[in-house]
């Protein structure tokens, strides 16, 4: 195989998807490439009997400002506004309501102490207080909220997004992943299961190395995951060590999801929700009934999310099962069994859920983000400085690049 096209988008998630978008109708021979078998990166959902659910970014953070809503609106997808109640514990089932109030005022004081006086290591966790009784909470909040505990976070980085971030958190009923594989614009060319190994820059096209030949681009965008290029799995020559590196410093976190199915829905309410357990790292966040379906999501960040996906679904759903049982009884044992489960830290081009930066390292975002020679650009929610592990800013920083390789070929397009 050797094609010549104006511009190669390497990766199908929502930077890609977004680039394609903005590129579409400029008269340029566009490709999109991607490494697994289907758009959306790691934006997933699958249906499970009659229900969509979301195995990768389920919510539409910072809603108010998320241009996915628009474009799902314009897509016919439908919006739920509900709250998903993350700051309420069901009936205080396991964390009474003064234990609740108290770990929260203990996380607000965690992050003013961020603020008023950083950690000159800028390692968050070094803010923690010493032997304080929520101590586990907050970093159970760091595992869902980084894919990592704080003692693996810039302090400077988490205040960033925490500074950019809204309240607003909806969903899309039909799945976000959908939502994502819907917009990609049907006049641009998509080939899949075709990882780009390699691009060589040294001569004047650029020549993006597949396992089906070479492909040939004026233009390359570049938004895999961080894993792809700290191991080199997609390489540069000549060397790009700068990329490499930065890519090291912005690893993705561990983040899974576990479904199970309730076979009686009316025991729970809808968009309930209950902590496992306030008083260990190693818990799930569980969405009960979320958007009315007959299910219980579970998500795992961090310490636990990586024992689990080692483990696999069924044990994973096992420990679930036993955290809510502790909770609402025994008797919803019977009512409770596994539909499915993510595995995004053994998906191979994937190998994570979503990037946080290593202390003293969140100005790698931008060193990421930097195009070479006005000829390969890079997009991903990692190279965004302030909305990194969101579909919304990986969108945004493929918008971004699409600007930059339109005015990079604004000569040719005038001809």
């Amino acid at each position: 195989m050797s094609d010549e096209f104006d511009v190669v988008i390497i990766g199908a998630g929502a930077a890609g998807i977004g680039a394609a978008r903005s590129l579409a109708g400029h008269g340029l021979r566009l490709l999109l490439v991607d490494a697994q078998d289907r758009i959306g990166g790691r934006a997933c959902s699958l249906r499970l009997g009659r229900i969509a659910v979301d195995m990768g970014c389920g919510y539409l953070h910072s809603a108010e400002r998320n241009r996915w809503v628009a474009i799902g609106r314009q897509l016919g997808f439908t919006i739920d506004q509900g709250d998903p109640g993350w700051r309420d514990q069901y009936r205080n089932l396991g964390f009474s309501a003064a234990d609740q109030h108290e770990a929260m005022l203990a996380f607000e004081d965690f992050t003013a102490r961020l603020r008023a006086d950083p950690p000159a290591s800028d390692r968050a966790g070094d803010a923690l207080l010493p032997d304080g009784r929520w101590n586990a909470y907050i970093e159970a909040l760091s595992g869902y909220i980084n894919g990592a505990g704080f003692d693996r976070v810039s302090a400077a980085d988490y205040l960033a997004y925490d500074d950019a971030a809204s309240e607003l958190n909806w969903r899309v009923r039909e799945g976000y992943g959908s939502l994502i594989a819907a917009a990609m614009p049907a006049s641009v060319e998509a080939r899949f299961e075709l990882p780009v190994t390699r691009i060589d820059h040294g001569a004047a096209m650029l020549a993006l190395d597949t396992d089906q030949g070479t492909i040939r681009a004026h233009r390359a965008i570049v938004t895999v995951p961080t894993p792809v290029l700290a191991s080199g799995a997609l390489a540069f020559d000549p060397p790009l060590p700068a990329k490499q590196e930065a890519a090291a410093a912005l690893p993705l976190g561990h983040a899974e999801k576990i479904f199970l199915a309730l076979g009686q829905p009316d025991m729970l309410p809808r968009d309930g929700h209950l902590l496992g357990n306030p008083h260990s790292v190693r818990t799930g966040s569980y969405q009960l009934r979320p958007m009315g379906y007959p299910l219980v999501e579970g998500f795992f960040g961090g310490k636990a999310a990586c024992e689990l996906e080692r483990l696999g679904p069924a044990d994973a759903a096992a420990f679930a099962i036993d955290e809510l049982a502790a909770l609402l009884g025994n008797d919803i044992r019977a009512h409770l069994h596994l539909l499915g489960g993510s595995a995004w830290g053994r998906t191979r081009w994937i190998e994570g859920g979503y990037s946080h930066a290593l202390p003293g390292m969140a100005d790698r975002r931008a060193v990421l983000a930097e195009p070479v020679d006005d000829r390969i650009f890079f997009a991903g929610e990692a190279c965004s400085t302030a909305d990194f592990s969101t579909a919304h800013g990986a969108l945004d920083t493929g918008l971004a690049a699409a600007r930059s390789v339109l005015a990079s070929l604004r000569g040719r397009l005038a001809a």
